[in-house]
C-alpha cells in the first residue's frame, strides 16, 4: 500500500493561531485523486525537531508533503533541516536566483537581500517550479521516501501541488485509480434520522456510507473503489429513494448553483425582501450569481400574518418588475414565517423552530435553506411545501 502522508510546519499552526486549511485541501484534493492521505504530522519551527521528524517518516512513508518553512524570515527552516536530515550542503540555485529576479522586475523592484535566500536549497534537491510566488518549491529522495516541499501560502500551495507534484507522483510511482464519491445532500431530515434508515443496508466491500452535517443540511456520502462501481449505484438509488423529498441536490453543485442555472434556463429575475435572515437570502443568491434586481431588508419587531407576507412578495414583484418575490418573515417566538410569489401562484408556510444551542447565524441559516428550498420545488414542478422532521409546520398558505 502506498503511504502519503502531510507534514505542517510552523510555531502559529502548531499553536493553533491560524487554521491549518491547506491540509483539508491537499487531503480532499489527493483523495480525489485515488491517493488518500494516511496520516498528518505538525511540527513548530525548531530545526531539531524538522530534522528529527524528516528523518523518522522517511523510514514509514513513501511520500511526505511539506508544507511552509520556505519563505525569507530566520524562522523559515524547511531547507536547512531537509539538507541536515539528507547530509548535504545548502547551495544558491542560480536558475531560482533569476526567477526571482524577473518577479520583481516585473513588479518594478530590486530584489530583497533576504529573498535570496529562498534559492538556498539542498544540493541534490530537485526545484518545483512556484508561478505564483518566490518560494521555491523542491522534492528531495531520502532513505526511499520522496519529499515534496511547498509553500505555506494557499494560492501557491494549491497551483503547484496541482501543476507540479500530482504529475511527478504520477511519473515516479504507480498510482491507485480514483475512488468512486457518490454525494447528495438532504434537507428537513436529521442525521440519526438517516443513519437509522440506511446503515442497516449491505454495502459493496470495500465501501463506505457516511454521512457529514453542516447546519442545516446533512450530506449523504458512499465511497469505494472504482472497480465496485456498478454494485455501488444500486445501492445509491435505495439512497435517494429513501432520501425521497428531502433530497436537496446530487454531487457538489449546492442549491444556489442549481437554482441559478433554473432560473437562467427559464429567463425569471428575482427580488428579495428580507427581516429576520437580515440580507442573507440576498448574499446567497447573489454569490451563486443569480439575477437578484433588488434586495431589500426591513427591521421589524412585529410578526406578520402569511397573508401580508404574500402580499409583501407580490408587492416587490410589480414594483421591481419580476418574476418571483421572496419574503423571509421575522422569527418570533420560536415561529418562523415565508413566502413565495410567482408568476403560477403564491406559497406561504409558518413553521416552529425551537433549536437547541443554535446561534443567531445558523437560525438564519436554516430560514435562507427554507426559502431555497421552497424556490427549487417550484423550479422543479415539485410540491411547494415540504415535509421536515425538525421543522413544526403551523400554517400553510396557497394563493392562485
Amino acid at each position: 500500500m502506498l503511504i502519503v502522508e502531510m507534514l505542517s510546519t510552523g510555531d502559529e499552526v502548531l499553536h493553533g493561531q491560524i487554521v491549518d486549511t491547506n491540509a483539508a485541501w491537499l487531503a480532499d484534493c489527493l483523495f480525489q485523486q485515488g491517493i488518500p492521505l494516511h496520516s498528518r504530522t505538525t511540527v513548530g519551527d525548531s530545526l531539531d525537531s524538522l530534522v528529527e521528524t524528516f528523518i523518522e517518516r522517511s523510514h514509514h512513508a513513501d511520500v511526505v508533503i511539506v508544507n511552509g518553512g520556505l519563505g525569507p524570515t530566520s524562522d523559515d527552516l524547511s531547507a536547512l533541516a531537509a539538507a541536515t536530515a539528507a547530509g548535504v550542503p545548502l547551495v544558491e540555485h542560480p536558475e531560482w536566483i533569476a526567477v526571482m529576479e524577473s518577479y520583481f522586475t516585473a513588479r518594478r523592484r530590486e530584489i530583497p537581500a533576504t529573498n535570496r535566500k529562498q534559492a538556498m536549497l539542498p544540493a541534490n534537491a530537485e526545484l518545483i517550479d512556484n508561478p505564483v510566488g518566490t518560494a521555491c518549491g523542491f522534492a528531495l529522495y531520502l532513505n526511499d521516501c520522496w519529499f515534496f516541499f511547498t509553500p505555506g501560502v494557499p494560492s501557491e500551495f494549491k497551483v503547484m501541488v496541482n501543476e507540479q507534484i500530482i504529475p511527478r507522483l504520477r511519473q515516479k510511482l504507480t498510482l491507485p485509480e480514483p475512488p468512486i464519491c457518490l454525494r447528495l445532500t438532504s434537507f428537513g431530515r436529521s442525521e440519526s434520522s438517516l443513519a437509522r434508515q440506511f446503515d442497516p443496508l449491505e454495502l459493496p466491500k470495500e465501501c463506505v456510507l457516511g454521512y457529514r452535517s453542516s447546519m442545516p443540511i446533512i450530506e449523504l456520502k458512499l465511497t469505494g473503489p472504482a472497480n465496485q462501481r456498478n454494485a455501488m449505484e444500486q445501492v445509491w438509488r435505495v439512497v435517494k429513494a429513501g432520501v425521497g423529498d428531502n433530497k436537496v441536490f446530487e454531487g457538489t453543485e449546492g442549491i444556489g448553483a442549481l437554482v441559478q442555472e433554473a432560473l437562467e434556463q427559464q429567463q425569471l429575475s428575482v427580488v428579495t425582501h428580507e427581516q429576520f435572515s437580515a440580507g442573507l437570502l440576498y448574499w446567497t443568491l447573489n454569490a451563486a450569481k443569480v439575477s437578484v434586481t433588488q434586495g431589500n431588508i426591513e427591521k421589524s419587531a412585529v410578526q406578520s400574518d402569511l397573508a401580508t407576507l404574500v402580499q409583501t412578495a407580490k408587492n416587490s414583484r410589480s414594483l421591481n418588475q419580476c418574476e418571483i418575490g421572496l419574503v423571509v418573515g421575522d422569527y418570533h417566538e420560536g415561529v418562523l414565517s415565508l413566502a413565495l410569489s410567482t408568476p403560477t401562484g403564491s406559497y406561504a408556510q409558518s413553521v416552529n423552530y425551537l433549536p437547541r444551542n443554535h446561534s443567531e447565524l445558523e437560525k438564519q441559516q436554516v430560514s435562507v435553506m427554507l426559502m431555497l428550498d421552497m424556490l427549487s420545488r417550484w423550479l422543479e414542478g415539485r410540491p411547494i411545501i415540504g415535509d421536515y422532521e425538525w421543522l413544526e409546520q403551523i400554517q400553510v398558505m396557497e394563493v392562485s
